[in-house]
């Protein structure tokens, strides 16, 4: 009976585009993180792709950078309202919007992850704030994008991975991503170990690793895989940025395919960037995605 019902779901889903997580590819896309006045409905999507917005950034500091015990703010571009983030999840039934947590600083301000004086505290101030903001802008998940670690960070791991696992288990979120880079890997490899079950994907941000060609971001790719889940590790793209740039970006894809990986989506940072040249790496990503041959 449990077979057939799960069938009569899939064929439900199929007939009537339904999309949930993993069915498909996955587009990760940041958003609103700079001050430019981008729009949800600017960004090309494709019907065939798990599109997923982050939303950049939710804050748990004040606007001049003082930390707030894991009470966060929103602090991303004001056009991405509520209102829009409902409208682009009605109008396309594939999208995902999500909050990202931290990013590197507010204006000169860089951000710390700092070790709570009460844990427990800190976690419940998180949930509860973060509970607000995903109501209020109808949001579907977070991404754990802390940058800048001290020497004892041991509450990381811990605060965040509880976090995670409390809003999933109260069905607040229905997603949750990491976004490591090549200086901060040892504490995301640490909450992966820990509460890797809880998270969906990991947007390892690859153009901070200093590679330029193809062959370079296979060794790369080689090594982050290594170390989180294979089958979570998105490849990630910053448009006018570090790192790969231009097509040898689709030639790493390639690469990777030909050495055995199965590409289930890629990250691209950010929609602010690519407003100014039509989305031209959205609309090459989803299009790689479509018609490649990794399976999902």
């Amino acid at each position: 009976m449990a077979n057939l019902h799960l069938f009569v779901l899939h064929i439900f889903a199929m007939a009537f585009g339904v999309h949930h997580l993993c069915d498909a590819k996955v587009m990760m896309e940041y958003i609103g993180a700079t001050g430019v006045p981008v729009k949800f409905d600017a960004v090309p999507i494709e019907e065939g792709i798990d599109f997923h917005f982050i939303l950049g950034f939710a804050i748990d500091a004040d606007p001049s950078g003082n930390p707030q015990n894991g009470t966060f703010s929103p602090y991303w571009a004001s056009t991405l309202t509520p209102e829009s983030a409902a409208a682009i999840k009605a109008s396309h039934p594939n999208v995902k919007v999500m909050a990202s947590l931290s990013g590197w600083s507010i204006g000169k301000k860089v951000l710390n992850w700092y070790t709570p004086a009460d844990p427990q505290l800190w976690i419940s101030n998180a949930f509860s704030s973060l509970k607000s903001i995903i109501e209020t802008f109808h949001l579907d998940g977070i991404d754990i994008d802390y940058e800048r670690f001290g020497r004892h960070n041991e509450s990381f791991a811990y605060c965040i991975g509880e976090l995670v696992t409390l809003l999933k288990n109260q069905s607040v979120i229905s997603v949750a991503t990491i976004a490591p880079f090549y200086s901060t890997v040892i504490p995301y490899i640490e909450l992966y170990k820990n509460y890797g079950d809880f998270i969906d994907y990991v947007n390892h941000q690859f153009y901070t690793d200093r590679v330029k060609t193809p062959e370079g971001y296979l060794e790369a790719f080689k090594l982050r895989t290594g170390q989180f889940d294979k089958a979570k590790v998105l490849p990630s793209y910053e448009v006018n940025g570090r790192g790969i740039q231009g097509d040898a970006f689709f030639d790493a894809l390639r690469l990777l395919e030909r050495n055995g990986y199965d590409i289930n989506g890629v990250m691209i940072f950010s929609a602010d960037a690519s407003a100014k040249n039509n989305y031209h790496y959205e609309r090459k990503s989803q299009a790689f995605l479509l018609n490649s041959t990794s399976s999902v």
